[in-house]
């Protein structure tokens, strides 16, 4: 055990065969909610609709289904690494990490993003544009993207995400995160979930091919797992500079963190006064 961890041990839970780290955790995490959230987990582990939006009776699953091989289990110690380096926030998985601008930015932000995750959507449509333009595309931010789906829905929908090629994959995340309305739902249905995909020419024996590719769930299993461990509670979750904020940013909030490393200032300088929910 890397020293500074420590072990925290959790409740029975139902797991699926492949994805059930990957899949199981309640809210999208990081503030507190009225209403149950798309990809929630319900009270009695049904996954919650979003408001306003309902599967259609005539709408029924796909064959397929990575999610229904289900097996009673405790679940093992989980070790938790209190305060990582920034040599173990980057540590890299089997998968290629999803990111924007210059490899060698001097401030790297990680985002860990649920699709269904209306704050995700929140944060791409109201904040990310600003950060691209005034850090991304100068070159002074490095922005990588990790998957943390919650819900099964959401899980199928970031296997089509790491379906397309590496140049596509900002576009559809940007496309499931705007159309939520479409696609999202309480069971796991792949004919929405495709059909957004479809918009970036990914190919139906593609997508088929891709839901049974036991390599890229567990690579992404892998990453969602490798967040717990790095202390990530839900969506959406960033890393700045190595630096754990478990809430949604705004667009001041950022600078405030960001522009004191820009300018000299200690690595994480202005991390303390952003308040965590």
């Amino acid at each position: 055990m890397p020293a500074g961890a420590r072990t925290v041990r959790l409740g029975s839970t139902r797991a699926c065969i492949v994805l059930a780290a990957l899949l199981m955790l309640t809210a999208c995490g990081g503030v507190t909610l009225d209403a149950p959230q798309a990809g929630a987990l319900g009270p009695t582990g049904a996954v919650a609709a979003p408001q306003g939006a309902a599967a259609s009776a005539d709408d029924k699953p796909a064959p397929f289904d990575p999610f229904n091989e289900r097996a009673d289990t405790a679940s093992p110690l989980r070790e938790v690494i209190k305060d990582p380096s920034l040599a173990e926030v980057m540590k890299a998985g089997p998968l290629a990490e999803m990111a924007m601008g210059r490899a060698d930015a001097p401030v790297t932000i990680i985002k860990y993003m649920s699709l269904t995750c209306p704050f995700c959507r929140q944060f791409h449509q109201t904040v990310f544009p600003e950060i691209k333009r005034q850090y991304i595309d100068t070159g002074k931010v490095r922005f990588i993207l990790r998957e943390f789906p919650i819900g099964f829905q959401s899980g199928m929908a970031t296997i089509a995400l790491r379906c397309v090629p590496a140049d596509k994959y900002f576009d559809l995340y940007g496309r499931y995160l705007t159309q939520q309305a479409k696609w999202v739902s309480q069971d796991v249905r792949k004919e929405p979930i495709y059909e957004v995909a479809k918009g970036v020419g990914l190919s139906r024996e593609a997508f088929d091919a891709c839901t049974g590719n036991r390599a890229l769930i567990d690579g992404l299993k892998w990453v969602k797992d490798r967040g717990r461990t790095l202390g990530i509670i839900g969506t959406p979750n960033f890393f700045v500079n190595g630096k754990l904020v478990k809430k949604v940013l705004t667009l001041a909030e950022i600078k405030a963190m960001v522009d004191p490393i820009l300018a000299g200032r200690v690595a994480g300088a202005g991390l303390d006064s952003i308040p965590q929910q």
